[in-house]
């Protein structure tokens, strides 16, 4: 079933509580098929509200409500996002149910785009310490390294060696129907591998689908890591990266560049994820769609298309297709002003 997430932002002035609402988001999920429309409200976790999710099936005009069809088993959800890991989370499938040291992961993962393992647990007791959990995980990942690389190797026929994966993006993923707030609240810091990924099906056979993202105004987990020699480990190893982090490295200048082009870029679509990583900043949907590299100088566009298959009149972009870089895609834009911003957006707009 084709289906389109959409995110709608708007401002909210609850007049009744006197809260201010900023930048809180509504996600429009569209099935084709069947007309089915589900707004779905991810309140600020800043004031401890829960999402709001109702699902209408729309018949010639007329909103019919669809209900929520409990997942029966854990293995259910399993089974649904491993036959639809690419799709969902834009990762390969390595192996499920892959044991390690008396351990047992749900579901290993490799993410092509980072170069890094990737460890999903299915969850429908709310009782479990995903903080703790999650932590024992990539600790695990860390002290068993080699066999990751066996796992990976001998289930894709393939010949990964150690130094080609970059341990220090390796992430945890949960996924359950819901998480509690306490749960939420516990992974609520910036600098953590730690996802949280919400799932809830209906009687009509729809499937909703949904990252919670971290709060902008989370903090730091490292003074709480010193507490635990094991956090400690992990969080020295495993990098979570921010944009203040990458723009640190540059100017003022360029600084106030980027932001140009990232409002530019955000205002061409409701929808795009601001996603800082090891090497540059990308703004994607499943996928990157574009990626900034920030550099001393000038900011590096990168356009996630095959060479020849944007109108580029102006001929300003480089085809990188046959040459290593750091981006997705064969388009490469280096600017060093905002001089060809509208033009660069025309070519944007093109794979957003």
């Amino acid at each position: 079933m084709p289906v389109l997430f959409l995110r709608l932002k708007f401002i909210t002035h609850l007049l009744h509580t006197g809260l201010l609402f900023l930048g809180a988001e509504f996600m429009l999920l569209m099935c084709f098929e069947k007309g089915e429309i589900c707004f779905q409200r991810d309140a600020l976790r800043n004031f401890c509200l829960r999402k709001l999710v109702t699902l209408y099936a729309n018949t010639n005009g007329t909103l019919r409500e669809v209900t929520e069809k409990p997942f029966k088993l854990e293995r259910d959800i399993q089974k649904l996002f491993e036959q639809n890991l690419d799709t969902v989370m834009a990762l390969t499938l390595v192996c499920s149910e892959f044991s390690i040291k008396s351990r047992r992961i749900d579901t290993l993962a490799f993410d092509d785009l980072t170069n890094a393992f990737v460890i999903i647990e299915y969850k429908r007791d709310k009782n479990i310490s995903v903080i703790d959990q999650g932590f024992t995980y990539l600790g695990l990942m860390l002290e068993n390294k080699a066999d990751f690389i066996v796992e990976y190797n001998e289930q894709l026929k393939k010949n990964l060696k150690r130094d080609q994966v970059d341990w220090s993006q390796t992430r945890v993923v949960f996924i359950s129907p819901s998480f509690t707030e306490f749960q939420i609240e516990a992974t609520n810091f910036k600098d953590i591998a730690i996802e949280l990924w919400e799932v809830k099906q209906y009687a009509n056979g729809s499937v909703a689908i949904h990252e919670l993202k971290k709060s902008k105004s989370a903090q730091s987990i490292k003074p709480l890591a010193q507490q635990s020699k094991e956090i400690r480990q992990v969080i020295d190893e495993i990098k979570v990266y921010t944009e203040d982090q990458l723009l640190a490295t540059t100017t003022p200048e360029m600084v106030e560049l980027y932001e140009k082009f990232k409002s530019a870029i955000l205002n061409l679509a409701d929808d795009l994820d601001v996603v800082p990583l090891k090497y540059y900043i990308a703004f994607k949907r499943r996928s990157n769609l574009v990626d900034i590299e920030i550099q001393k100088k000038s900011l590096k566009i990168f356009l996630n298309a095959r060479w020849g298959t944007l109108d580029d009149s102006k001929g300003i972009a480089r085809d990188v297709s046959g040459i290593g870089h750091c981006g997705n895609g064969d388009y490469q834009i280096q600017v060093d002003s905002d001089a060809d911003l509208e033009y660069i957006m025309s070519l944007v707009k093109q794979v957003v």
